[in-house]
């Protein structure tokens, strides 16, 4: 093995993905930067905004996602493609690949990737209830498009995909600090066990539908225009589950201001598409799955040098003890009654 090979080999692969490679790559599928590349905010893969010496398809400038190896399988990448392509064709405002040399995922320097034209806008403004109300209409035709089919390859947001194995790799790879560990997994387990009566659960019979989703529709993903309204980016969590996933996180504040801003999707989105009020009651559960999630995420991608300069707070006992509270409130809440619309 040649010492270049065996230093290739020690980096993550990310750290060989600089910006030469990333002009090479958009020029292998006939596209020629200018030069200008910017790197945008994104932590699971590496995505940038590149300008064209000559517009494609009328755009100017288009944005390159190179997708994290090994987390995805092409045929779970195309499959993502394939729903935003439906959603494209059923007008509904969702930024799909372009499709370059007759394909949306392309194959350049050991990293799969895709190209997507630029699109402009800002964070919505959640208080607005005008706003939420544009949005629940758009949502509700996402869903409209996501219940026609399931997929096939993609998995579904439930209880073992978030909530078990991620407990099971904390723990297992030793990453929560062993004077709060204790205390973590007990807190773990009892949040667990409430979530495991619900749909998200396995529950049977419960009657709510799992459908297509965005699956990670937070406001950062929502990209705002007043005159042109949503329009929503990054399918790279889609996934199956209940409707309601695409809601609450756009809920935020205290109980009476999370119950108007619900209001207001809901009004929107039954415009389009009737909602299911026995799914309220999943938001704390759902809520609480991202919540484990989320450090079980963290703690796989610690090897990606970007994670340790953005998260330097990760991993300390602090943050451990941080979030035994956070499920100590997650368990009471979820012993609430739920929002109502």
């Amino acid at each position: 093995m040649t010492q270049q090979r065996q230093w290739a080999m020690s980096l993550h692969p990310y750290e060989i993905l600089t910006p030469d490679v990333v002009m090479d790559a958009l020029a292998s599928v006939g596209l020629r930067g200018d030069g200008r590349l910017m790197a945008l905010s994104s932590y699971e893969n590496r995505v940038y905004q590149a300008y064209l010496e000559e517009p494609v398809e009328g755009h100017a400038a288009v944005v390159a996602k190179f997708y994290r190896p090994g987390r995805w399988s092409e045929a779970q990448i195309l499959e993502e493609h394939a729903f935003s392509a439906e959603l494209a064709t059923a007008e509904v405002p969702a930024v799909a690949p372009l499709v370059l040399n007759g394909a949306t995922l392309h194959q350049h320097g050991g990293f799969s990737f895709s190209v997507s034209p630029r699109r402009g806008g800002r964070a919505p403004e959640l208080d607005d209830e005008d706003v939420l109300e544009w949005i629940g209409r758009f949502l509700a035709r996402i869903h409209v498009v996501g219940a026609a089919r399931p997929f096939t390859t993609r998995p579904a947001l439930d209880l073992r995909s978030f909530g078990i194995e991620s407990r099971d790799w904390l723990l297992e790879h030793d990453k929560i600090p062993l004077d709060v560990q204790s205390a973590w997994e007990k807190r773990c387990n009892e949040a667990l066990r409430m979530i495991e009566d619900t749909a998200v659960g396995g529950k049977a019979g419960s009657g709510i539908r799992m459908i297509r989703l965005h699956g990670d529709c937070h406001p950062g993903n929502i990209l705002w225009t007043p005159d042109q309204g949503p329009h929503f980016v990054d399918l790279d969590d889609a996934r199956t589950g209940p409707a309601v996933q695409d809601l609450w996180m756009l809920l935020s504040g205290e109980r009476a201001q999370r119950q108007r801003q619900l209001g207001a999707l809901v009004d929107g989105y039954e415009q389009m598409r009737e909602f299911d009020r026995e799914e309220l009651a999943l938001i704390e559960p759902l809520r609480t799955l991202r919540l484990i999630h989320y450090s079980a995420w963290l703690a796989r991608r610690w090897d990606d040098p970007i994670f340790p300069i953005n998260f330097p707070w990760f991993g300390s006992s602090d943050y451990w003890h941080g979030q035994v509270l956070m499920l100590e409130e997650q368990i009471e809440a979820m012993q609430e009654a739920p929002l109502v619309v």
